[in-house]
């Protein structure tokens, strides 16, 4: 039994939940996000709850699956559409930075070459300052995956330190070569 699926999403004011056939639709103050559901489960909203069930048909090993997903997707869209989410890295290392382009941002990160990377519709990219990014949306898929796309550019390395980093994350750093 999932315990997850099992509990219900409290919708708050502001937000409606319109459960479709075949997808969720959720709209709030700061957008709206779609979600499409699997013939497996069934969504309902009575007096802002939303519960989220099984239905008959389909494997019952994919529905109890699928059962816990959908009710997590309702809730990081409720999330989402009221507060948005947000991801911020910092860029380490002696003379890189990052300079907003257009929409996007441009970095200069030990390479020989200018580094661009643009967001997806929905995802806005800020500069607080040259060597810290925030990145903020509504999808929370869309803010991670893009976070996880500039920090693979140059990924922190365990000797020096250096690279792109998210601002809570630790490196472990590693001792170098010991001469004998």
């Amino acid at each position: 039994m999932s315990r997850i699926g099992n509990t219900p999403v409290a919708v708050p004011s502001g937000v409606t939940v319109t459960p479709g056939p075949s997808s969720v639709e959720v709209k709030g103050p700061k957008g709206a996000l779609t979600f499409p559901l699997f013939t497996e489960i069934s969504v309902s909203v009575e007096n802002d709850v939303v519960t989220v069930a099984r239905s008959g048909s389909g494997s019952v090993k994919q529905a109890a699956a699928f059962h816990g997903l959908v009710r997590a997707h309702i809730q990081n869209m409720v999330l989402g559409v009221t507060e948005g989410y947000t991801k911020a890295l910092e860029i380490h290392g002696t003379g890189w930075n990052a300079k907003p382009k257009g929409q996007g941002i441009e970095m200069q990160i030990g390479f020989c070459h200018l580094v661009e990377c643009h967001p997806p519709e929905g995802v806005s990219v800020e500069l607080i300052s040259p060597t810290e990014i925030k990145i903020s949306g509504i999808d929370k898929q869309q803010v991670g995956q893009f976070a996880a796309n500039i920090r693979a550019v140059r990924p922190p390395e365990p000797y020096n330190g250096k690279g792109i980093r998210y601002q809570d994350e630790h490196v472990r750093r590693k001792a170098g070569k010991a001469l004998a």
